[in-house]
């Protein structure tokens, strides 16, 4: 009878052995899929990096031409430069009522 048993166990033991080793497989290669997506993911990022590298220069003279529309307007309104960049940023319904 302890033979019997003592052979179901290792049965039992190596059954567990085997499925442990199937899922710890199973997520080795889920891990393989992964590190490949993220890699073509990174490619991808950078590729992208590369590509928008030569707008920044750009960006910059736009942004530097929209200040000095924005000062020319404030001043024609009779805000000057400092209320320009101001006057946008108010919401509807923030202005205060005059004291009464």
């Amino acid at each position: 009878m302890k033979t019997v048993l003592i052979i179901v166990t290792l049965v039992e033991v190596l059954l567990l052995v085997v499925v442990l080793a199937g899922y710890l497989i199973a997520i080795a290669a889920t891990l393989r899929r992964v590190s490949s997506t993220l890699g073509l993911v990174t490619f991808g990022v950078r590729v992208i990096e590369k590509q928008t590298e030569p707008i920044g220069p750009t960006l910059r003279e736009i942004n530097g031409a929209l200040e000095q529309v924005a000062d020319a307007l404030g001043q024609a309104a009779g805000d000057g430069p400092a209320a320009a960049g101001t006057a946008t940023a108010e919401t509807p319904g923030s202005a205060q009522s005059p004291p009464g």
